[in-house]
């Protein structure tokens, strides 16, 4: 790939006109300052057409043949459904195209493992959008982290979470949105695939370096679906910080649902509202004496915008992207380990937890 002019712009294009695309990627793509938008494609006509409906200059198109082809194209997000990442991608690199692409990055880590194959094959850039990695609070945090502010670190606790009923649909959706989320061949999973990537991949990017040990259990507790609703997993570094990862598509939104604690032995950060799609939220330093004190950071930049215009850069310079393909890699085989049972199941004595009379104690 050769280096492009300096004050240029990147053409992306983007596959899979979904909810995500068009809430987030979009708006991105088309507020950064080293980035254009100029192609579509999607299977689904409908949401294709009514993709940024006002732009006539939009290359539109339900063939990724045809795609491919778009003058100019450098770049493309992809966002379709986790079942056709692999194929998809292979056409793309084969295409010589750049492939910045939703979590997780495929279904299991041997797909995953063949998209990277083929990325290097043709010598072209892959990377998988984990947009936490770019939220201002979180890049704050792993400079503490770095500094030593919070000391030796002990353990990380992240709760990620949302209410993920069969029928939902996001607000700005249109009639064009199916949940494809909760179909075991299309998502590969449910909750522990869809949230959990962005939970392993922050926890071992702020700490500066890769989970070694991990293992989870699940469970179908509120929603009638053949996935799991809810999961929690627990893993281990090298160096022995433990980190724990609650997911869960049954937690009503209403609830604290994002929450990121790193603890210390000279102090523990707290993030809120920090993990998803959105700028903003909170993060609080603690000190072993109780003092406490807000940690600041831009409010507004858009962990969106700014991921993808580090990954225009990289495609315009020719140069790495800042989060190496084999850490990504690495999360996908964290969530395979994950999913294979290894907890031990026990037997408890029946009514072993059976209400018993409280018996009255003698006043004094």
């Amino acid at each position: 790939m050769q280096n492009l002019d300096a004050t240029a712009k990147v053409n992306w294009g983007i596959v899979g006109c979904g909810w995500v695309a068009r809430d987030y990627v979009a708006p991105a793509i088309q507020a950064s300052a080293n980035g254009r938008l100029v192609a579509l494609c999607d299977l689904n006509e409908r949401a294709l057409a009514e993709f940024i409906a006002h732009d006539s200059q939009l290359y539109r198109t339900a063939e990724l043949a045809d795609f491919v082809r778009t003058p100019g194209l450098q770049a493309v997000y992809v966002a379709t459904p986790n079942a056709s990442h692999a194929r998809v991608a292979a056409v793309l690199a084969a295409a010589g195209l750049p492939v910045l692409c939703e979590k997780p990055l495929a279904r299991t880590a041997t797909e995953a493992a063949d998209m990277l194959a083929a990325a290097e094959t043709h010598g072209t850039l892959l990377a998988t959008a984990f947009d936490q990695r770019f939220h201002p609070a979180h890049q704050r945090l792993r400079e503490l982290i770095q500094a030593g502010t919070l000391g030796r670190i002990t353990c990380l606790r992240l709760h990620y979470a949302c209410w993920t009923p069969a029928d939902w649909a996001p607000d700005t959706d249109h009639g064009t949105y199916r949940n494809w989320r909760i179909d075991a061949h299309e998502a590969g999973g449910g909750a522990m695939i869809d949230l959990a990537p962005h939970g392993l991949d922050l926890a071992q990017v702020l700490l500066g370096e890769a989970l070694t040990e991990v293992a989870a259990l699940t469970q179908q507790r509120i929603h009638d679906y053949p996935v799991d609703d809810g999961a929690v997993l627990i893993a281990r570094t090298a160096s022995g910080v433990l980190v724990s990862h609650t997911v869960a598509y049954n937690c009503p939104d209403a609830y604290p649902r994002r929450t990121l604690e790193v603890i210390g032995d000279k102090g523990r950060a707290l993030a809120l509202n920090t993990m998803g799609q959105t700028p903003g939220g909170s993060l609080t330093l603690t000190r072993p004496d109780g003092t406490t004190e807000e940690v600041s950071f831009d409010q507004e930049a858009s962990p969106f915008q700014r991921q993808v215009e580090a990954f225009a850069e990289a495609v315009r310079t020719n140069t790495p992207f800042p989060f190496l393909p084999a850490l990504d890699l690495h999360t996908m085989q964290l969530l395979d380990a994950a999913a294979r049972p290894t907890a031990h199941r026990l037997t408890p004595p029946q009514d072993l937890y059976a209400a018993r009379p409280i018996p009255q104690l003698q006043q004094f």
